[in-house]
C-alpha cells in the first residue's frame, strides 16, 4: 500500500511515505498478516480547518475522537473494526466483497497565486522583469489600455500580470490609483504641503506614488523649468539694450553677445519646450496636478512670457522687425489665463487671492507688463495700453495682499525665498512698458521705477534671508528682475545723465549678469555631474484626501481589544 499526504501542520513540509515494504508488519490501518491487493493513494487537505471537519486540538478527549470517528463511519457504507479498549485509535475495514476493487483517488490541491513583492505604497523593487504599472495612473493611456494595444500587437501576454500592477500591494494600486484620478481641493494643497511653494511634504501626509523610488524623468520635469529660459532671455534684452543705449556706450558692449545669448535663450526655450510637451503627451494627469496647484499654476504663464521676451531681445541681425501678428499669436494664451487665474482672484471661493496668495503670482501680472512693451516697440497702440491698464489694476491689489498677509496665509519659511524677488520684476518692467507707450520716460515711469529700485535695496539688505537653503530652480528667480532693474536704470539713465546714474547702470549690470553665470553654472553641475536637479516632484501626488495610517488603525484596534478582553476578565472575576 502506498500512501501520499500533504500537510502543512506547525509548519511542518508535507511527507510522501513508502509502506509497500512494510505490510507483513502490524499497524492500525490493517490487521496482522493482511496484504493489499491494490494500491491505495491518501489526499490530505492542507490544513484540518479545510477539510469541513472540526480542528482537532491538544484538548480533545480520545473519547471524542473515537466517537466522532464512528459517526463518520456511520454514513459511508464500511463498517468500524474492532478497538481494542482503551486505545485511541480507530481501524475501518473493509467488507470482503469490495477489497479487490476499492480505490481511492487522490484530488490536487490548487497552487496559491505567486508572492508579491512590495510593501505599503509599492515600496521595494520587485525581482522580477515586470512592467512597473505604478506610475499607471499618471499616464495618458492607462496600463489597461496599454496591455490591450500589446495585446492586439501580438505581443505575449506577461505571466502574472495580473499581480504585478502596481508594486504588488492592493492598497497602493487600488485606492491610490482611484485617487490620482481626481485633482485634490485647494485646501488639501495647504494642508498636506508646505513651503512658500508648496513643495515639501509634511510628515502626517502620503503620496500616490512611490516616495522612495525615483520617479520617471518627464513626472520630475517640472513646469517651474521654463524660469531657466526667462532669465537666459531676459539676459539678452539687458545686453541688446546695453549695446544700443548712450548712457552705457562707453563701455564698448557689441551686438555678438546679445546675439549669442538670444541663440542660447532659444535653444533652452525649445528643449525644455519639447520636454514639457512629451510629458503632457505622456503623463497629462500631472500636468492637470500641476495646472489645478495653487502655486504651480503661475508658472503657465512662463513659456508666453519667455517668447515675449526673446521676441524684446531678437538681435537686429535676426529680424529689424518682427510681424506684429506675432505679438497677436503670443498675447492671445495670456489673456485666456488672465481670463482664468483674475476671475477666481475676484469671484472668491477656494481660490480667491487672500487664500493662493504667495509671490509666485507676480508672474501672472508680468506678461501684461512684457506684452506692453513689446506691442509699443512694434507700433501698436491700443493694444498695449490695455494690457498695461489691467496688469496695473492686478498688481495693485497683489501688492496690497502679499504686503499685509492677510491671517489666511501661512507663514513663508527660508526655503526658496528667492521668489521674494518678484517683487522687483513688475515695477521695473512696467516703467520700461510705459515709456515705451507714452514716447518719453516721464513721471509715471519714475514713479513705478523709484518703487520697483526700493523693493530691490530693501531685499538687498536682508543677506541672512536669502541665505541658508537647497539649491534649486527656484533660484533662476532671482534673474529676471536683476536684469529688469538693470534695463529700467539704463532708461532712467537715458533721462537723467550724470556719473551716479552710470554707475548704478553698470553695477545693476553687472549684479544681474554674474548672478545668471553663477546660476547657470551650478544648474549645470546640479544636471550632469551631481543628477539631483529634478528630485520627485511630491507636489503633484498628494492624496485627494488625508488616509489615516494603516499603523494607526491597527493600534486603535489593538487597544479596543485589550479593553474588550480585560473587561471581560474583570466580569468573569466578578
Amino acid at each position: 500500500m502506498e500512501a501520499s499526504s500533504s500537510s502543512k501542520f506547525g509548519g511542518a513540509p508535507a511527507r510522501n511515505v513508502d509502506v509497500s515494504n512494510l505490510a507483513g508488519m502490524d499497524s492500525p490501518l490493517q490487521p496482522p498478516g493482511f496484504r493489499a491487493a491494490q494500491p491505495v493513494s491518501f489526499s490530505l487537505p492542507a490544513s484540518p480547518g479545510s477539510s469541513g471537519l472540526p480542528t482537532p486540538t491538544a484538548t480533545t478527549d480520545s473519547s471524542d475522537l473515537r466517537r466522532q470517528a464512528m459517526a463518520n463511519a456511520a454514513r459511508g457504507p464500511h463498517r468500524l473494526a474492532a478497538q481494542d479498549t482503551g486505545s485511541s485509535s480507530v481501524r475501518f475495514a473493509p467488507p470482503e466483497r469490495e477489497r479487490g476493487r476499492m480505490m481511492f483517488m487522490s484530488q490536487p490541491i490548487p497552487r496559491p497565486p505567486p508572492a508579491r513583492a512590495g510593501s505599503r505604497a509599492g515600496r521595494g523593487r520587485r525581482a522580477t522583469n515586470w512592467p512597473d504599472r505604478r506610475y499607471d495612473s499618471f499616464k495618458t493611456w492607462s496600463g489597461k489600455l496599454e496591455r490591450q494595444i500589446t495585446h492586439l500587437a501580438g505581443a505575449p501576454e506577461l505571466p502574472g500580470d495580473e499581480y504585478a500592477d502596481g508594486a504588488g500591494d492592493d492598497a497602493f494600486a487600488g485606492s491610490h490609483r482611484t485617487a490620482a484620478t481626481s485633482v485634490p481641493e485647494v485646501d488639501r494643497f495647504y494642508a498636506a504641503l508646505e513651503g512658500p511653494e508648496l513643495d515639501q511634504l509634511k510628515p502626517s501626509e502620503d503620496l500616490v506614488l512611490p516616495s522612495d523610488a525615483l520617479w520617471p524623468f518627464l513626472l520630475r520635469f517640472p513646469v517651474g523649468a521654463f524660469g531657466v529660459c526667462m532669465g537666459v532671455s531676459s539676459q539678452a534684452i539687458l545686453w541688446k539694450t546695453a549695446a544700443t543705449a548712450a548712457p552705457t556706450a562707453f563701455l564698448h558692449v557689441t551686438t555678438g553677445v546679445n546675439l549669442a545669448l538670444w541663440c542660447v535663450a532659444v535653444a533652452l526655450t525649445c528643449a525644455v519646450s519639447a520636454t514639457y510637451l512629451c510629458k503632457a503627451a505622456l503623463y497629462f494627469e500631472a500636468v492637470r496636478r500641476e495646472y489645478y496647484h495653487p502655486v504651480l499654476v503661475n508658472f503657465f504663464f512662463a513659456p508666453w512670457i519667455t517668447c515675449l521676451m526673446l521676441a524684446t531681445g531678437a538681435p537686429r541681425a535676426v529680424a529689424a522687425e518682427l510681424p506684429r501678428w506675432l505679438w497677436y499669436a503670443l498675447m492671445a494664451p495670456l489673456l485666456c489665463l488672465a481670463l482664468k487665474i483674475y476671475g477666481q482672484w475676484m469671484s472668491g471661493g477656494q481660490r480667491r487671492l487672500s487664500k493662493v496668495a504667495n509671490p509666485s503670482n507676480h508672474l501672472s501680472v508680468l506678461g501684461n507688463f512684457v506684452g506692453a512693451q513689446l506691442g509699443a516697440s512694434m507700433g501698436l497702440r491700443e493694444g498695449p495700453v490695455f494690457f498695461f491698464a489691467v496688469g496695473v489694476a492686478h498688481y495693485a491689489v497683489l501688492f496690497v495682499t502679499l504686503y499685509q498677509r492677510l491671517p489666511t496665509n501661512e507663514t513663508l519659511p527660508r526655503d526658496l525665498h528667492p521668489v521674494f524677488f518678484l517683487f522687483v520684476a513688475a515695477p521695473t518692467v512696467s516703467c520700461v512698458a510705459w515709456a515705451r507707450i507714452a514716447g518719453e520716460f516721464g513721471l509715471a515711469s519714475r514713479l513705478a521705477y523709484f518703487v520697483g529700485m526700493f523693493l530691490y535695496a530693501s531685499l538687498a539688505v536682508r543677506v541672512n534671508f536669502f541665505r541658508g537653503f537647497r539649491f534649486s530652480l527656484a533660484w533662476w528667480a532671482y534673474t529676471s528682475p536683476m536684469a529688469g532693474a538693470a534695463v529700467a536704470t539704463i532708461r532712467y539713465a537715458a533721462e537723467v545723465d550724470n556719473a551716479f546714474t552710470r554707475a548704478m547702470c553698470v553695477a545693476l549690470s553687472a549684479v544681474a549678469t554674474l548672478t545668471a553665470c553663477a546660476l547657470f553654472a551650478t544648474t549645470v553641475v546640479h544636471a550632469f555631474v551631481l543628477r539631483d536637479l529634478f528630485p520627485n516632484d511630491i507636489a503633484i501626488a498628494i492624496t485627494e484626501r488625508k488616509v489615516k495610517p494603516i499603523v494607526e488603525l491597527q493600534e486603535s484596534g489593538g487597544g479596543d481589544d485589550i479593553e474588550a478582553t480585560n473587561a471581560g476578565a474583570t466580569g468573569a472575576e466578578a
